[in-house]
């Protein structure tokens, strides 16, 4: 029998472990485990993609044209500079692709999107996990750790799952101090949860060493669409763009994002609502013994005594239909990633901790 053998790098991939869905036996949930917005997309998305459903038989624009005027307009940027992808995940694996290979390393911190690593190892280039100095990212660790052979470095900006960001004047000197060809990637999927923050939009217009990827399946609520787009500079998005599928992006998808960007009032809304309900919820499980980061995304790191508390907790909140995400896989045992939802969704989660703390039964 003939063995086909993957190419290196593959095999050392572990299967990515989406938030959980569904708890057995019990048929009323609320999910909480995949940082999904929970207010839904704008209206004005879903009837742009109500409409663009008549025109299924014809295939999507392969320049994205209207989609990348529609992001530069509302964010100040030049289309022309701009790449949609199938989620930012497909926009992180070109990256890869194109500029990391075997005997390249990619550097990304110890609590990363774990995308990097499977991108690094899809492409057949080294992963490099690099300290955080207490769940923040650590400019002087990244910089000790890069090599001569260091070609990409991943950093998100907020973080997922800690929640943590650093300072714009933290970012630039990380790239300014990167080894010649080496490639700074600022993953900004919960950027507009930040008011008045551009993600790093500022520094790639005056560096030629700096990207950002973002996503439409947070904030605009779009993550069932599958679709991003990344932001650099004009030599190196035409490169990604070689290795784009002409149709990487739906029909319906385009015509959603399209809506959902230029929405800024909807935008602002869900903003405000994580805000409020973000700080809410963390005072509320601060005062039962369970701090967590200040957080600049639409969720919080709930942290336990030790990992047998936190996986107590998460039993428990399932057994009431809360389904939040337990991050182990991104080494913090001790925690529970929890999803920003509406009022009655943090209140709900506010009391069954309440509950289990106390020691109350979860039934």
């Amino acid at each position: 029998m003939t063995q086909f053998t993957p190419q290196p790098g593959i095999m050392d991939i572990a299967l990515y472990q989406g938030g959980a869905a569904h708890v057995d036996g019990v048929s009323n949930v609320t999910k909480l485990s995949s940082n999904e917005n929970p207010l839904g997309p704008s209206p004005k998305a879903v009837e742009a993609m109500a409409a663009a459903v008549a025109a299924m038989h014809r295939y999507p624009s392969s320049d994205q044209t209207a989609l990348r005027r529609a992001i530069g307009e509302t964010h100040g940027l030049d289309p022309d500079r701009i790449i949609c992808g199938a989620g930012s995940d497909e926009i992180i694996a070109f990256l890869c692709q194109c500029y990391a290979g075997p005997g390249d390393e990619v550097l990304y911190t110890e609590h990363g999107f774990a995308m990097y690593r499977i991108s690094a190892l899809a492409a057949g280039a080294t992963p490099v996990e690099v300290a955080e100095h207490e769940r923040v990212t650590d400019v002087d660790a990244l910089l000790a750790g890069c090599t001569p052979q260091t070609k990409l470095v991943f950093i998100a900006n907020p973080n997922n799952p800690t929640g943590t960001m650093i300072s714009e004047a933290e970012v630039a000197r990380l790239a300014d101090g990167l080894p010649k060809g080496a490639l700074l990637v600022l993953d900004g999927a919960y950027a507009e949860y930040v008011e008045n923050f551009d993600a790093g939009a500022k520094l790639i217009e005056a560096r030629s060493n700096v990207v950002m990827t973002r996503t439409f399946s947070k904030i605009y609520g779009l993550g069932g669409a599958r679709i991003g787009w990344g932001y650099g500079p004009k030599e190196i998005i035409d490169v990604l763009n070689r290795v784009r599928g002409p149709f990487n992006v739906s029909t319906t998808a385009l015509a959603g994002a399209e809506a959902a960007v230029r929405d800024t009032g909807y935008v602002a809304h869900c903003r405000a609502e994580n805000a409020k309900w973000r700080g809410w919820l963390a005072d509320q499980l601060a005062k039962l013994g369970v701090p967590s980061d200040t957080s600049c995304a639409n969720f919080i790191l709930a942290r336990f005594a030790d990992q047998a508390e936190a996986e107590a907790c998460d039993t428990f909140l399932q057994a009431r239909g809360l389904i939040v995400r337990r991050v182990a896989g991104y080494n913090l045992p001790s925690a529970l990633r929890i999803t920003i939802g509406d009022e009655p969704a943090c209140r709900a989660v506010a009391a069954a901790v309440a509950d289990f703390k106390s020691g109350q039964d979860a039934e």
